[in-house]
């Protein structure tokens, strides 16, 4: 059981609620602050004949109209339905789950007018695998993400689809199922809502755990394709590393260097004098990429243990503001930069697979016997390069975009949304990458009469028992499955993946 406190959540703490799939419960200090900002709004909305906005007005263009007190949740309902309008993909389910998740920690913190029900109501949700279905299009990243936000508060009036015992179930049904009524929304509380960057954080969230595990990923395959290649250890060599002493490369060195250790592969001598600069320039690459991830897990942590709606109610102070915490940019720049340094890794690891199958440093060419009669792994490397250069395109900044909105009230947006699912499209394309290049390597190890390093030793012969050596040509797509499976089940440690 985890409790929701308003203290910050970590990476790795998201990382062990997500693996362990552990229930919610709210804290008794939250629980406090939920009540007492609820109880400050209705005393605020009681006593003040005052326009405030989203709560007795309209919403976006239409912030000048007032609206009377008995039409107070009538208004909150219908924002809920008109901006539920989302359309494109499937949101995954495990992301579904993640923004429940984070609209409750938003929530927690008692600057958002909600009653203590409609909070409860998620956490049961949440506990429940009630997941709302939601779609990737709608989200301009600014106002929040509001299409998809409306489609994840849809069922708490009783209405919309959920997944639920994996089938999309009409929500009312389920609502029976648990003997559950609609949530009634009072004033304010369809806004807190839709507004917010969950949709935007439940993929930041994703896109981190993912990208930390493939930067990990290749180093390791890296190294065992430098080793396969009958590279140079040199580069690699701390003195190097610390007369330009960037982070990321010092750590991908030290790394790559741990893999390696007693390798006797290694330590055969060398005829040549330099590595081409997918091989000799990881730390380089590789650690470019991981300083780029520190600085996104920092803009990605601040921002899941934040309030991120609008007005924002502050009862001690006797405030409610409109502002703008629900803008993007600084998702929207995380994800930029997420796509690009992702999409590098998996632009290098296609480098080291071509410089593997070109017939180079004693290896055969395409890494098969009798090339020619059989093509070996010439198309795997193809199909890499297709991918690198679809990531390419994807990697293109969303953020420098914008379109103006709601009559030109929202005049300039993030398009973080876009950007998530970009990031999202390009991690999966780098894992599929480095599938190949980890298939590569393994293949020319089998053409090497000295053993590589006893722990990529023992990695090899883990893959080497649901893939076998290429001796002649086979349908090589079930192979790369396989090795894409392979990575996504190895579980990595917090500590290994966020040292």
């Amino acid at each position: 059981m985890h409790e929701v406190t308003t203290k910050p959540l970590s990476l790795a703490r998201l990382k062990t609620l997500i693996l362990e799939d552990s229930k919610l419960k709210l804290s008794v200090e939250v629980i406090q602050k939920i009540q007492e900002c609820r109880a400050y709004l209705d005393q605020k909305i009681a006593t003040t004949s005052d326009p405030i906005y989203g709560i007795n007005t309209g919403f976006g263009a239409l912030c000048d109209v007032r609206i009377h007190s008995e039409n107070l949740t009538k208004l909150q309902e219908n924002l809920v339905r008109s901006h539920a309008c989302g359309t494109g993909d499937l949101v995954p389910k495990s992301i579904i789950k993640l923004m429940l998740l984070l609209k409750i920690k938003a929530l927690s913190y008692g600057h958002s007018g909600v009653q203590l029900e409609t909070v409860n109501r998620l956490v049961s949700f949440y506990n429940n695998d009630i997941l709302p279905v939601i779609y990737t299009q709608g989200s301009l990243g600014a106002s929040g993400d509001l299409a998809p936000l409306a489609h994840l508060a849809l069922p708490l009036i009783g209405e919309g689809k959920v997944w639920f015992k994996g089938q999309q179930t009409a929500t009312a049904e389920v609502l029976r199922h648990f003997d559950w009524t609609p949530i009634t929304l009072q004033s304010k509380e369809g806004l807190a809502l839709l507004n917010g960057t969950q949709f935007m954080t439940a993929y930041g969230v994703h896109c981190l755990l993912k990208s930390f595990k493939l930067s990990y990923m290749s180093d390791l395959i890296g190294a065992l394709s430098l080793d396969a290649y009958h590279g140079r250890i040199e580069p690699f060599d701390p003195l190097v590393q610390l007369v330009r002493p960037q982070n990321g490369q010092i750590k991908t060195a030290a790394r790559i260097l741990s893999f390696l250790e007693d390798s006797d592969l290694m330590k055969q001598p060398k005829k040549h004098v330099q590595d081409p600069y997918s091989f000799r320039c990881m730390p380089q690459v590789h650690g470019a990429t991981k300083d780029t991830l520190a600085f996104v897990k920092n803009t990605f942590i601040t921002e899941i243990n934040a309030v991120t709606d609008n007005p924002n109610i502050f009862s001690k102070d006797d405030k409610i503001i409109s502002g703008g915490n629900f803008h993007g940019q600084s998702l929207a720049f995380g994800f930029d930069f997420l796509k690009i340094s992702m999409a590098e890794l998996g632009n290098i690891s296609e480098r080291r697979t071509y410089q593997l199958i070109s017939g180079l440093r004693g290896l055969p060419s395409f890494l098969v016997e009798k090339s020619g009669l059989n093509s070996g792994l010439m198309i795997p490397q193809y199909t890499a390069a297709s991918i690198v250069s679809s990531n390419k395109q994807l990697a293109t900044p969303a953020s420098i975009d914008s379109i103006v909105s709601s009559n030109g009230q929202e005049d300039h947006v993030s398009m973080g949304a876009n950007a998530a699912i970009q990031a999202y499209q390009i991690l999966e394309n780098v894992e599929r990458i480095l599938a190949i290049e980890l298939l590569s390597a393994s293949q020319a190890l089998f053409f090497r009469t000295q053993k590589t390093a006893p722990f990529l030793e023992a990695f090899v012969s883990s893959f080497r028992t649901g893939i076998s050596k290429v001796t002649q040509d086979r349908v090589l797509h079930n192979d790369i499955i396989n090795a894409v499976q392979f990575i996504q089940n190895l579980e990595l440690e917090n500590d290994v993946l966020f040292d």
